[in-house]
């Protein structure tokens, strides 16, 4: 987990959407994309790692980042993006706030 503990995750939020991203000290980016459906539909869409952060948890890092966002704010998951459809799939233990 030390690349992980090296990274710089944000949050940005508006009235449409948002974002979860991981920037490192160079500044290569990660992030998250979601569109607000209403008021208690988060539609994750899209998934962007660079290639250098490939295979370090970084993208599961971020989708854990909306799953905890989702819970908080009481909403439900619609995972258009294959990422986030993905690692729901590998993670029982989130399957409470997908829509069903």
């Amino acid at each position: 987990m030390a690349f992980i503990d090296d990274l710089v995750f944000q949050f940005e939020d508006n009235e449409t959407g948002g974002q979860f991203t991981a920037h490192d000290a160079e500044g290569q980016r990660a992030e998250l994309t979601f569109s607000k459906a209403g008021e208690k539909l988060i539609i994750a869409d899209h998934t962007g790692v660079p290639d250098a952060f490939r295979g370090k948890g970084v993208g599961q890092a971020l989708v854990e980042r909306l799953v905890s966002y989702v819970r908080e704010e009481k909403k439900k998951l619609v995972p258009l993006c294959p990422f986030v459809k993905a690692q729901l799939k590998r993670h029982p233990e989130w399957q409470d706030v997908l829509e069903s």
